[in-house]
């Protein structure tokens, strides 16, 4: 195949740009905060109410995440082979977008005493921003030959790093200045406000940009549910038979753990654990984003010279050496050169992992059901890491604790990325 043209890639890139502001801006840095600081501030302790039970407010925010990303990895194969196979995966991308921002523009109105209001925004938007994204990513096989992938998967993820430090920014000076006369925590729910005009904004532009999918079979039997999950067990079916591929997902589904919740996280230790006000948490996701810009490309230019598994793996090993790190962390100085640590391996572990999975998968025109695979397992890694997160910490009282897992994860997902070189090897070696 033929990479398409520079307006469609640029179109697909863009799409980043447009959504990442969610993830990073949001979820990583304001809302995590803002969450544990207004709702301790109204019931006066962090042990709050929802839906008539008690939570610690940051292991809520936690579990918050945690259903929220157990929804898309149950809604994703319906969805995904629906899309596959009726050729309306843009359609589909457009829903998720708008739900997504809206439900983050409603977070303006989240004030601290209605938890439940607030929370329910948040999964929401959680779901659009994550239900977006496996159809976003199964366009990546259909517009990029193989030795394209890990150069526009870079380009992506870079776009989406920067946009999110320019919004960033923006609401950094919100927050520090108080412009416009704003006072309290009203730019901070500003900012909440202007990430999903911002997100739905740039997504009309990609979109507009993107082809339209065509359908791969004319009739269909059974309703959507079973026509869903038919389509993933055919995609299982066919990863079994795949040595290597097989066990590259197991290791991307343990690593991931640790991946997103650090991602999802590192805001609330900061917060908690070392006491720091949000302006200096704020700087310091900032750095990582900028770091991470040039930790993509870098990953890029890395796998194509030593190969994805080689370069995964020393990447892994790294996030390991990063955990210890953040377990022994005591000062403000120890998180903000963690931060450039974390900056370095985050946007490249990213774009590394999803380029690598469109070169592992199959030649196939059913690219949304085996990115919907790919989607759920990331999903599912994110549901069982968040949940550890914030159940050892509510046990032992201590985020510190819940680090120690995440060591844990990183170490069997280097063992079987190992085990899916050693495979590999095997494989050329045999083909020679």
């Amino acid at each position: 195949m033929q990479t398409a043209s520079k307006k469609v890639i640029n179109g697909w890139a863009m799409y980043d740009w447009a959504n990442s502001v969610y993830n990073l801006v949001i979820t990583t840095t304001f809302f995590p905060i803002y969450f544990t600081e207004v709702t301790k501030d109204h019931f006066k302790s962090e042990i709050i109410p929802f839906f008539g039970m008690k939570f610690v407010n940051s292991a809520l925010y936690d579990y918050a995440s945690a259903a929220a990303y157990l929804l898309i990895a149950l809604l994703s194969p319906i969805l995904s082979s629906i899309a596959d196979t009726r050729g309306n995966k843009k359609n589909f991308l457009f829903s998720f977008t708008l739900l997504g921002s809206l439900a983050c523009s409603a977070l303006f109105l989240f004030y601290g005493d209605n938890v439940e209001y607030g929370t329910i925004c948040f999964l929401l938007a959680t779901v659009g921003y994550c239900g977006g994204l496996v159809f976003y990513n199964s366009y990546l096989p259909e517009i990029a030959a193989p030795e394209d992938r890990d150069r526009i998967s870079a380009k992506g993820y870079a776009l989406g790093y920067i946009g999110s430090v320019i919004l960033q920014l923006v609401g950094f000076v919100l927050v520090a200045v108080h412009p416009f006369g704003l006072t309290g925590a009203t730019p901070v729910r500003v900012t909440f406000l202007l990430v999903g005009i911002w997100w739905l904004g740039f997504a009309l532009f990609s979109l507009s940009r993107l082809p339209a999918s065509k359908a791969t079979v004319q009739t269909h039997y059974g309703g959507a549910f079973k026509e869903g999950f038919s389509e993933l067990r055919k995609v299982y079916a066919q990863v079994k038979l795949m040595p290597v591929l097989k066990r590259f997902l197991r290791g991307f589904f343990f690593y991931s753990m640790g991946v997103q919740t650090v991602m999802l996280a590192a805001t609330l230790f900061g917060s908690k654990e070392l006491n720091l006000p949000s302006t200096n948490l704020i700087i310091a996701v900032v750095v990582i984003q900028l770091v991470a810009v040039l930790g993509a490309w870098g990953m890029a230019k890395l796998s194509a010279k030593f190969g994805n598994l080689r370069v995964l793996i020393g990447v892994i090993v790294f996030w390991l050496g990063i955990c210890i790190a953040g377990y022994r962390m005591q000062t403000a100085m120890d998180f903000y050169i963690l931060a450039v640590a974390v900056g370095i391996v985050m946007g490249g572990v990213q774009s590394l992992s999803r380029s690598t999975y469109a070169k592992l998968m199959p030649e196939t025109e059913d690219t949304t059901s085996f990115f919907s695979y790919y989607d759920v397992t990331e999903k599912l890694a994110i549901v069982v890491g968040m949940f550890s997160f914030g159940y050892i910490e509510e046990l032992t009282g201590s985020m510190r604790n819940s680090v120690l897992a995440l060591m844990v994860f990183f170490a069997i997902g280097l063992g079987w990325i190992i085990s899916a070189l050693l495979k590999q090897q095997k494989e050329l070696i045999m083909k020679n």
